[in-house]
């Protein structure tokens, strides 16, 4: 098994923080662009697409800010996490994901992220 790398993306989003806030660090925005449903109980949230479950526990998270999350079978110091980025000058905002993948699917795993912010995007008219 090969190790995973770190990576970010960064993307502009037409909309107040508020606003994306809910739906990066909910249940119930999650499950609009993220996953198919999204539960949570406690530190321990249930993204569910097409029948098959994954269960992420809660890391950190800052209201307004940021939520960072770590899957349950993954025991390799790997995270995913959503932060949103205010420009100070324009005060417009970005929302930057980290993640973590092995090199040989890195082009895929930035294009999963860039197609569910894409469906993010449509859901908030960003």
């Amino acid at each position: 098994m090969s190790e995973k790398i770190e990576y970010q993306l960064e993307f502009p989003v037409k909309s107040s923080p508020k606003i994306l806030y809910n739906f990066i660090a909910t249940p119930s925005g999650l499950s609009e662009w993220f996953a198919d449903n999204v539960n949570s109980r406690g530190s321990k949230f249930t993204f569910i697409w097409d029948g098959s479950e994954e269960v992420a526990e809660l890391i950190t998270k800052k209201a307004g800010s940021h939520i960072k999350f770590k899957w349950e079978e993954e025991d390799d110091g790997t995270f995913f996490e959503f932060r949103i980025r205010i420009d100070e000058l324009t005060k417009d905002a970005a929302l930057i994901i980290t993640d973590f993948a092995e090199e040989d699917e890195m082009d895929e795993a930035r294009m999963l992220w860039e197609s569910q912010v894409s469906e993010l995007l449509s859901v908030i008219g960003g």
